[in-house]
C-alpha cells in the first residue's frame, strides 16, 4: 500500500510535469528508484495514471505519466486526507512546543532564583 504522503507527492509532481523520469521523481521525493517504480506500477494498475511510452532517442524509451480522470479524483481525495493528517500533526507539535516553553520558563525562573540566593 502506498502512503498518502507518497501518493500525494508523486501525483503532484506528475501533474506539474508528466515527463519526469523515475530517477527525477525519486530524487525530488527523496525515495529510492525502486520505490518510485513500484508506486508508478501500482498507480497504473489502479487506473490512476496512464503511462505513455515514446522514444526519447534512438537507444532509450521514455515514459510520460498522465493523471487519468480517476487520478484527478484520487489526488483530490489524497490531498484532503494528507492535509487533515498534517494539520493533526501540527496541532500535536504546537502543543508540545507550548509545553516545552512552559517547562523552559519554569526552569529559567528556578535558575534565576537559585542565582539570586547564591549572591
Amino acid at each position: 500500500m502506498i502512503s498518502d504522503e507518497i501518493k500525494y507527492r508523486l501525483l503532484s509532481l506528475l501533474e506539474k510535469d508528466p515527463h519526469l523520469s523515475q530517477r527525477d521523481l525519486a530524487k525530488a521525493m527523496g525515495i529510492s528508484l525502486g520505490k518510485v517504480n513500484y508506486c508508478l506500477k501500482a498507480l497504473v494498475e489502479k487506473g490512476v495514471i496512464k503511462a505513455k511510452n515514446f522514444y526519447h532517442n534512438s537507444n532509450k524509451i521514455s515514459y510520460s505519466y498522465c493523471l487519468t480522470t480517476k487520478g484527478v479524483q484520487e489526488k483530490t481525495t489524497v490531498t484532503y486526507r494528507f492535509l487533515k493528517q498534517k494539520m493533526q500533526e501540527y496541532e500535536v507539535l504546537k502543543n508540545e512546543i507550548e509545553n516545552i516553553k512552559a517547562d523552559a520558563s519554569i526552569l529559567n525562573a528556578a535558575k534565576q532564583h537559585n542565582d539570586s540566593v547564591k549572591n
